[in-house]
Formats: C-alpha cells, structure tokens, sequence
C-alpha cells in the first residue's frame, strides 16, 4: 500500500478532512494551513500537525505532498486548487470550486493538463438511504422517472448575514447549498439537466447588509423529458434536511425523518416505510475512496465530469434568476 501524505488548507470544515485522513492506513497528514493564526494553532496542536502556515502555497508546493484538500473561503478555491494542479497533486476540493465561469474553465485546464484526480464532497450521494434508491431506480422499481424535486433546507442565515459568505463580492445559496441536490438528482436518475428556470427572494435578509437571494427555486428539465425543482433556503423555521421526493410511473419515493416512505398505489396499504439510514454520512466519507483512487489510478466516485457539469447547471441556474428566463444548460466537459 503505497504512503500517501496529505495537506489541508482552511481548517474550519477543513479540520474534518484532517481526521479523515488520519483515519485512513498509510495516510499521513504532512501539512495544514488557515489564514487566522489563532484557527491555525488551535487545530494543528489538537492533532499532532507540527508543519503549520499561513500561506496556502507552503502546503501546495510541499514537494513531499500527494493530495491536498481545499476547504478555505469558496473565493479562494480556483485560485487554490489551481496552483495544486500545477504543483501536480491531487485535489479535494469543497464546493463550489469555483464562482465564475471563466474560473471554472481555467481550473479544468489545469486539472486536465496535470493528469491528476479532482473530487468534490458531494456527498449525499455516500448516504446510504440514496445509494439505496439509485439501485432501485437503475433496476427499474421505479418505472421511468416523470418529476424529481430535491431541496437544500437548512437554517444557517448567520453564514450570509455575519461570516465571511456574506462579505464576498458574490455569493448564491444555490452554489452553497442546492449544488447537493442538484448533483444527487442527475446521479441518482442518471440523466443531464439541458435547461433551467429560476426566480428567489431575500425576505429572510432584507434588513441585514447581505446583498443576494436568500431563498432560490430552480425547474430543471432532464433529457428525456424528466422535471425536477430545486430549492435552497438558508433561513427555514426547521431542522436541517435534504427533502427528495421521486415520482415515477411505477412507485414515488418520499425522504423524511427518521424513515423515508415509497408508494405504489393511492391507498394505505400502498405505503412502505424506508429504514434505511439516512443521511448515515460524515464530512470525510469520500476520501477513502478518493486515496483508494489515487493508489490505484482510478477516477474516484465524484471525479471532473461531474463537479463541473454541476457547476455548469448551477452556474445556468443563477444566470436564469438573474435574467429572469429559461437558459439552456453549456457543459464545459
């Protein structure tokens, strides 16, 4: 088993890849950074790091460094996951790995050109109530898929309005958030988003200095004629949930807690509880397969084609809100 060694920089999310790491035979955390200090000495010394920096280009450059996961601001990311390319290492990088167009399309260059892995923590699609579900549906359980809504429900409104979300030049709750669902949603039917229509609001923040949607809903039209809704709110009045509901012309499939439920028929004795865990996933779930991958040179389970197709959706996603029509989805890959 070959030694692998390992470099994280941002050490909020960040300090959960490190355990992650750790966890994983033959994996050694060389070294991390974060651009506060005080962050930086906290997390280091409570894991044993004694490699330690402020600058993100000491831990890409590191030549003894394999992989390097980026879990720093979402600003930063392109930029960051860039020069570890060009330093040719293997990147974990957290979404959304990039906010622009022309960013995105830079960082697949270098990805591409370096012959190394990228993956992203998308990771619902871990949980193993949705991995589950993607067998049925694959099996034809489902019968053929009519209608998908997947919504990102999570009451964290003080991202946006106090930390350092709401302090960048741009921010979408679609990119932070709804890129989850967006992604299980074509993986888990199997089919590309050719277009997307979207409005939102900011009733949640519009006394705060936070300057975009907080609340946005997007249609997504599948090929084959499939249509799906994605919402992301970041200030509903409940618990954090990833809600999914699967219309099929065979059986529907709804996601609640702490049991899911599948149908096949309009009457009681056509409900059946799903137990299956969910979400039955922690932050560093992928990357054991990602070393796994890189041990082995094999294309991990979320790898380029699909971070930056659903960046492609996301990107047309917010293009639609701001322009107020329906925009074809472009792939970049």
């Amino acid at each position: 088993m070959k030694p692998i060694k390992a470099g994280v920089i941002g050490l909020g999310i960040g300090e959960q890849h490190l355990i992650g790491y750790q966890a994983i035979p033959g994996v050694t955390v060389q070294a991390v950074c974060d651009i506060d200090p005080a962050k930086l000495a906290e997390v280091a010394d409570r894991h044993g790091i004694a490699d330690r920096h402020t600058d993100y280009r000491r831990v890409v450059e590191h030549p003894d460094i394999d992989v390097v996961s980026i879990c720093s601001h979402d600003d930063a990311h392109a930029e960051q996951a860039i020069a570890a390319f060009r330093a040719s290492k293997h990147v974990m990088l957290e979404k959304p790995v990039a906010l622009e167009r022309a960013d995105a399309a830079a960082l697949l260059r270098a990805q591409q050109d370096s012959g190394r892995f990228i993956t992203s923590n998308l990771i619902l699609r871990r949980s193993p109530r949705f991995q589950e579900l993607k067998r049925q549906i694959a099996s034809g359980e489902f019968g053929e898929i009519v209608a998908i809504e997947g919504d990102y429900v999570h009451n964290i409104l003080s991202k946006i309005t106090q930390g350092w979300r709401g302090r960048m030049a741009f921010y979408c709750v679609t990119y932070g958030g709804g890129i989850h669902l967006i992604d299980l949603m074509r993986w888990l039917i199997d089919r590309e988003v050719v277009e997307v229509c979207g409005m939102g609001n900011k009733i949640l923040t519009r006394d705060s200095a936070y300057k975009f949607d907080d609340m946005i809903v997007n249609l997504l039209r599948f090929e084959g004629g499939a249509v799906g809704k994605t919402m992301s709110i970041f200030g509903p009045q409940r618990t954090k949930f990833h809600a999914l509901n699967v219309y099929g012309t065979k059986q529907t499939f709804v996601n609640d807690l702490p049991r899911a439920k599948r149908f096949d028929g309009d009457e009681e004795r056509n409900e059946h509880v799903v137990s299956t865990p969910y979400p039955g996933i922690e932050k560093g779930d992928l990357l054991p397969g990602f070393v796994e991958g890189i041990r082995a040179g094999r294309e991990p389970l979320v790898g380029a084609r699909d971070i930056f197709r659903v960046m492609d959706i996301c990107f047309a996603a917010w293009e639609s809100v701001a322009a107020g029509r329906t925009v074809r989805v472009s792939y970049s890959i």
